[in-house]
């Protein structure tokens, strides 16, 4: 119970300690900033996509392994 408690507390507080972040690297929200004042707006669809596809990627193999994971251990219990 105390390990629990200290990890909740250390997740709070790192949590409240951080800087917000309000945009991407200074290069990207330039050429972003540049192209939306042309009226071209591709490299910021494609800039979004990338964070997309990055965000994703994650999330994808952690459930993958995790299905494989639940599968893996259910058949040592039938066998």
């Amino acid at each position: 119970m105390r390990k629990l408690l200290a990890v909740t507390l250390l997740v709070f507080s790192s949590i409240l300690i951080t800087n917000p972040v309000k945009a991407q690297c200074p290069m990207c929200k330039t050429s972003v900033e540049s192209s939306m004042k042309d009226g071209k707006s591709n490299k910021g669809r494609g800039l979004n996509k990338g964070i997309l596809y990055l965000l994703s990627v994650p999330y994808i193999a952690a459930g993958v392994i995790g299905v494989a994971w639940y599968y893996n251990s259910k058949k040592k219990q039938i066998i």
